[in-house]
């Protein structure tokens, strides 16, 4: 089902200052089409089934409207998404968080391959919104450090991805724990039976929402070139393209972690400025890669289909299949990493000759044919070597992505007193409130843990609370406070 309906605004939704304020502060400016399907039904706490391609714009469809309803008085999670990857995991809570800045919420990540106990500290504490991979949240449900019971909302996000890597008894384990008495959304590019089956099982009387036709991204705002290339010839002809193609930002897929450090290497070597993800790396590594990826730091990423699905990457020009995927759908998503919030980008695909059956499979699968091209002449690739080279050269200066923006003017204070010496959030509210010049919305997000607390000072005010917090006492203590440091 989907509506047809005008060009409507944020502030047309009944959304708080808190809520339109972090909006404004991201570079919101429109509702998408999969946010004005979505965000009126989830604030009318209705259950849905959402089929939207990638880069739709889902994650602020699902997380605007759980932000405003959430409760902050309320100190157990209220909001559970599920993702089928870590990376879609750290990316959503991230960007929960951002959208609930200006209402001091709090959202935890909860995925494998990081520390048990470090999660269960984070549980401890005042937590929103959890999301997070099945194995993981199911394993901290199970050893009761996830408490459920005030679950009010449940997402399952990129649902056919979850069940394609073999999630379906976790997520049904999982949905066994929640409340029954809860809205759930459950969002899929493709709407395969196991899904539906899902769907029809746990949503109550579900609205169905479908917002792009499949193949709708790769038809309307992606250009597309086809070269057929035998496997040798595929780094040159790499190179060689790019250097014609000279992108702003381009993400090059491979099939596997092997081919990853190969093109990898072979670029660097030749001045590219690039990086690397597969899941062969460790965790934090391939989050530093993402994070410097969004901030420009380089242009190239090198990659499996790990990038394919979720990862949410500003203006990224090209995407090149430098090996075919072994499905159609992932041709989908991987492509959809570029032409993001309605710009427009090019998907460049290498097949060897022997691929024929697979690429007709893909072709049919959009709904046409991949315009076929010819490799770019000598004479084009020296003729496009100076523009090239000068971009390299100009490579400007690592910048802020959206998330990052967020946090300008916001300083994050560190108070040597938690839960051990009876301090509460609304102690140290009170406190810094009554300073001159400083008002309750210049205060962020609270963390309180049992020996410290963390406050967000926003505005740019952080170091004018900071000066006055050194000579004032919270409930009657005078803590030690500074700036807090990164690891902190």
């Amino acid at each position: 089902m989907t509506t047809d309906k005008q060009e409507t605004h944020f502030r047309d939704y009944p959304l708080s200052e808190e809520i339109l304020r972090a909006l404004e502060t991201l570079g919101y400016d429109e509702p998408t089409p999969v946010q004005r399907e979505v965000i009126p039904q989830v604030l009318a706490h209705r259950d849905l089934t959402v089929r939207a391609q990638t880069g739709s714009g889902k994650t602020a469809a699902f997380g605007i409207p759980l932000c405003e309803l959430i409760d902050w008085a309320e100190n157990r999670p209220q909001a559970l998404v599920l993702t089928p990857t870590r990376e879609l995991a750290g990316q959503v809570k991230e960007d929960l968080v951002g959208l609930g800045r200006f209402k001091r919420l709090q959202a935890v990540a909860l995925y494998g391959q990081q520390p048990f106990a470090a999660q269960k500290t984070e549980l401890n504490q005042k937590v929103h919104a959890v999301v997070g991979t099945p194995g993981r949240v199911l394993d901290h449900i199970g050893r009761g450090t996830l408490q459920v019971e005030r679950i009010r909302f449940l997402v399952l996000d990129e649902a056919d991805e979850m069940l394609n890597r073999g999630f379906v008894e976790q997520v049904e384990a999982i949905i066994a724990a929640l409340p029954k008495d809860r809205v759930t959304l459950l969002f899929s590019a493709t709407l395969p039976e196991d899904v539906e089956r899902l769907g029809r099982t746990h949503l109550r009387a579900p609205l169905h929402l479908e917002i792009d036709a499949p193949g709708g991204v790769a038809a309307e705002r992606i250009g597309h070139k086809l070269y057929i290339v035998g496997e040798r010839d595929k780094p040159s002809l790499l190179k060689a393209v790019t250097m014609t193609e000279n992108p702003d930002r381009c993400i090059v897929f491979c099939a596997t972690q092997e081919a990853v450090d190969e093109v990898c290497r072979e670029l660097r070597a030749s001045g590219y400025s690039c990086g690397k993800l597969h899941g062969g790396m460790d965790q934090d590594d391939r989050f530093k890669v993402m994070h410097a990826f969004r901030r420009r730091a380089f242009r190239f990423l090198i990659a499996t289909d790990l990038a394919a699905r979720g990862i949410d990457v500003e203006h990224v020009t090209h995407v090149v299949n430098y090996d075919l995927p072994m499905d159609s759908e992932k041709f989908v998503h991987r492509i959809g990493r570029t032409a993001r919030a309605g710009l427009a980008g090019e998907a460049i695909t290498f097949a060897s000759p022997r691929e024929d059956r697979r690429l007709a499979e893909i072709e049919r699968y959009l709904g046409f044919a991949l315009p076929r091209a010819e490799a770019p002449s000598a004479e084009a690739v020296e003729a496009a070597r100076p523009a090239f080279e000068r971009k390299l050269a100009a490579a400007e200066a690592p910048r802020p992505d959206k998330r990052e923006r967020l946090g300008a003017g916001i300083m994050k204070l560190y108070f040597n007193g938690g839960k051990k010496k009876k301090l509460r959030a609304v102690d140290f509210v009170g406190t810094i409130s009554k300073l001159e010049g400083v008002a309750s919305e210049d205060i962020g997000i609270i963390a309180m843990r049992d020996n410290a607390t963390f406050v967000d000072i926003l505005n740019g005010k952080g170091p004018q609370v900071l000066r006055a917090m050194k000579t004032t006492t919270v409930k009657g203590k005078l803590l030690k406070v500074h700036e807090a440091k990164k690891d902190e």
